[in-house]
């Protein structure tokens, strides 16, 4: 049972950090969040502000299938939701295309010759379909076409991810893209009420709309520190963790400051949500171990987003647009008025988000923020979203190791560390997504946090948060009805499925 004996450290304050804290505190426990950054608690769920105006980095829709995460959303913020409506779109050679594709309105914005070229292509593929589909074209252009494949899936996912489509293993197309072909967009667009709605029916693809808090999801984890504090626990900000030692009866976990105060934090368990490679580097494992090895060979996917604010002409009111030109090196690009009006505190203006995906320490990432506003405003001009005269100002917010890389021997090197740190530590807890190194969306990583408190009240590995996957439920290892957390969503069992990120073949 948790309660005033029990006390724990939470390292890092993003959903899953703070989820864990928020439900720890209600129970009676001691609890300390560490939070290496000095202004925002969130992590990439935060809301970044700058001269008034709010950014969502990355994007969050606030749905989910699990009606705990989202009880637990409604009693953080039940006040400050907005329902929105869902709209993204795709941009290519001009035009804004629907997304998710809707067959009609894709064939007749390409023209009829390319229009006859898409469909000619799908037939052929379909007449003559390939073996085994091993790669992540190979799985789109059977379900699309080639024609399609190019347009709109072969430039966007080679800028995200930094590799070709022909080197994608085909397993994350059929995760992201679950459900869902040419045939399913032309049934979706005879019969949309058919084929959308909420709930455990819906293809995640295609939900048209979700519950957004009005400045942002950084609101949401504001508040749940702000209680996390009212409640007498302590989220400590600037905090990076620079060791952590257990002596057989508890931990002491050391934390530095900016100003190099150093603070030891005695405690009985640890719930990390720190990069698995920096959290072995905390523990000082001997750097010729397999631990450490394997630690160090973890990789990961970043990105930045400049913010351009620009006269409000109301050009697109999309959630964000695909960028499929191969012209530019722009992604995605977010209208933060349409995620919320409240972003933008001026109405006669607008915000956009210009996402760049790179890797730490190369070209894009290293640029002066100078170059990247530069960049960034060149690119808008050009995709004739704005005009020059209307860039008002911008600001660039760059976010680190934003998606572990799947690459070949990570399953492995992720095993290693898991069985034993679990071996070595039972009152350490790994959760969430740099910390599991696993792609979980912000209610997976919070559904990690739940079920790690619940291991922590029951005094053992009840429920194994490592098959937290897509759909946010997961494996429970005990009897069932041991737990509160129970519910009929959760419960069901889907196999030993993970939510993938694009990998190697």
């Amino acid at each position: 049972m948790t309660g005033p004996n029990t006390s724990v450290v939470c390292i890092g304050a993003g959903p899953a950090g703070l989820t864990a804290a928020y439900l720890l505190a209600k129970q009676g426990a001691q609890v300390t969040v560490l939070e290496q950054d000095p202004t925002y608690v969130g992590g990439i769920s935060r809301t970044a502000t700058y001269k008034g105006f709010s950014f969502d980095i990355g994007g969050h829709r606030f749905f989910s299938k699990s009606a705990q995460v989202n009880a637990l959303w409604t009693e953080l913020l039940e006040k400050d939701f907005l329902d929105r409506p869902r709209k993204s779109r795709i941009y290519y050679r001009g035009q804004l295309f629907d997304y998710p594709l809707r067959a009609f309105d894709a064939l007749s914005k390409l023209g009829v010759f390319e229009a006859a070229r898409c469909v000619l292509s799908y037939l052929k593929v379909k007449l003559s379909p390939a073996g085994e589909e091993k790669t992540f074209e190979q799985w789109v252009t059977k379900r699309f076409g080639t024609r399609l494949f190019r347009i709109f899936f072969k430039t966007y996912t080679e800028k995200v991810w930094g590799m070709k489509c022909s080197e994608i293993s085909a397993d994350w197309a059929a995760q992201r893209i679950k459900g869902f072909s040419l045939i399913t967009a032309i049934w979706h667009a005879l019969l949309p009420k058919a084929a959308a709605g909420s709930g455990d029916k819906v293809i995640k693809t295609l939900i048209n709309s979700f519950r957004y808090p009005r400045r942002g999801p950084g609101m949401l984890w504001e508040e749940a520190a702000r209680r996390i504090g009212a409640m007498g626990g302590q989220v400590l900000m600037g905090r990076r963790v620079s060791g952590l030692s257990h002596d057989g009866a508890g931990w002491t976990v050391v934390t530095r400051a900016a100003d190099g105060t150093e603070q030891r934090i005695p405690c009985g368990h640890v719930i990390s949500s720190m990069p698995m490679r920096e959290l072995v580097t905390a523990l000082g494992t001997d750097t010729r171990s397999d631990l450490s090895h394997a630690a160090q060979n973890l990789r990961y996917r970043d990105f930045l987003t400049v913010a351009l604010v620009v006269k409000d002409r109301n050009v697109f009111d999309d959630n964000w647009i695909y960028i499929h030109e191969p012209g530019v090196k722009v992604g995605r690009i977010q209208n933060y008025k349409s995620w919320s009006p409240e972003m933008v505190p001026d109405a006669s203006l607008n915000c956009y988000g210009l996402e760049y995906f790179c890797f730490e320490g190369d070209g894009v990432w290293s640029a002066s923020d100078a170059e990247l506003i530069k960049l960034a405003s060149d690119e808008l001009v050009s995709l004739k979203l704005a005009e020059r005269a209307d860039i008002v100002d911008g600001t660039v917010v760059r976010q680190p190791k934003a998606y572990p890389v799947y690459d070949e021997g990570y399953q492995a090197r992720v095993e290693t560390i898991r069985q034993e740190l679990e071996t070595r530590y039972p009152s350490l807890h790994l959760v969430g997504r740099n910390g599991m190194h696993k792609y979980n969306n912000q209610d997976h990583a919070m559904m990690t946090a739940m079920l790690t408190v619940e291991n922590i009240r029951l005094g053992r590995r009840a429920f194994d948060v490592w098959r937290v996957n897509q759909d946010a439920e997961y494996h429970e290892e005990g009897e069932a009805g041991t737990s509160d957390i129970l519910s009929e969503d959760m419960s069901r069992l889907l196999g030993s499925a993970e939510r993938l990120v694009p990998r190697r073949i």
